[in-house]
């Protein structure tokens, strides 16, 4: 058996390996983990200048049992997100050992610590990756959803967030964080930056902030990867008092000004101060939860925990909405 890199000529071999998950569209699903053009450009970089995401395949005899994909966090190359996880039904040693290369192969590129969000209704991803693969269990998010978003213009003043407000955006964010998750979650200053190759990354986003008197009140952002699903994410300092409903509806607008059918989700950290004031307001709101996902962590530099001989894992990733 070989592991890598996943290229263009392993299309038809991916694409019978997708066909066993019995998805609405394996066809679709095969051409969007296909590398592009730029996929090779994109690999030869070193971990601080990689913009995209990167999959690697497990091949016996010209068939692939499983795949690995991986990408950088914008603005600190030193933390790696595992974004999806695919092999066949009970072939639980090829999901352990496309983890483990993972890990290996960049880890000695210098990454220092590898995460995974993970529903938490999936017990057997979590004995893979806890039980398996050395991760541990960090924190989690809520998605929430409504079913008719009706965008209201708020009279709220924000502006877009520059490069030059990254500094006290993180200081915003870490000072938000609840003390316990702080050193797995605390974010840096770059991580707030715009990156290098904005035009060929597999998300886009949009930032924007609420200020006073040059302080940094609020931050709050628009993420997607498909253009029809949006992430809608805040971090607000808890001193403030500040109407929810009115940054959800400058964000509703901003949307809505360029897509006439999208599907907004809301997301709400647990591992930050205002968490459960936030998710009461979402309740009161109408609107519901949809995901609870778990966010999994793994330190380079920690020892691999006892295999698990119980696992059942079919695929990881797609069910999955890119963070804000």
């Amino acid at each position: 058996m070989q592991i890598r890199r996943l290229t263009y000529f392993d299309y038809r071999k991916l694409k019978k390996l997708v066909s066993y998950l019995c998805t609405d569209d394996n066809d679709k699903l095969a051409k969007s983990i296909m590398e592009e053009p730029v996929g090779f450009l994109n690999a030869i970089m070193p971990l601080s200048l990689k913009f995209k995401s990167e999959s690697f395949i497990l091949v016996d005899k010209k068939e692939i049992l499983g795949l690995i994909t991986i990408t950088t966090t914008p603005g600190n190359p030193h933390k790696i997100n595992i974004t999806r996880l695919i092999f066949k039904e009970n072939l639980y040693e090829i999901g352990k050992q496309l983890v483990d290369f993972v890990v290996q192969k960049f880890g000695s590129k210098g990454a220092l610590s590898f995460s995974v969000i993970i529903d938490e209704c999936h017990d057997e991803l979590f004995n893979l990756f806890i039980n398996g693969c050395g991760f541990r269990q960090c924190a989690s998010e809520t998605l929430w959803k409504t079913e008719k978003p009706i965008p209201e213009k708020s009279d709220l003043r924000w502006r877009y967030a520059k490069d030059s407000d990254a500094k006290k955006v993180a200081q915003l964010y870490n000072s938000e964080l609840i003390n316990m998750y702080k050193p797995s979650l605390q974010r840096y200053e770059k991580e707030f930056q715009e990156v290098f190759f904005k035009g060929l990354t597999d998300v886009y986003k949009m930032r924007y902030v609420i200020e006073d008197e040059n302080n940094i009140l609020a931050y709050f952002s628009i993420t997607t990867s498909d253009n029809l699903n949006y992430i809608l994410d805040m971090t607000i300092n808890s001193g403030y008092e500040i109407d929810y409903n009115k940054i959800i509806n400058i964000m509703l607008c901003e949307i809505a000004g360029k897509k006439r059918a999208f599907y907004p989700l809301i997301k709400q950290k647990k591992y930050v101060k205002n968490s459960e004031k936030f998710g009461e307001f979402l309740q009161s709101q109408g609107y519901k939860p949809i995901q609870t996902q778990q966010i999994l962590v793994k330190d380079f530099y920690k020892p691999i925990k006892e295999e698990s001989a119980n696992w059942k894992v079919f695929i990881l990733g797609e069910n999955q909405v890119t963070q804000g």
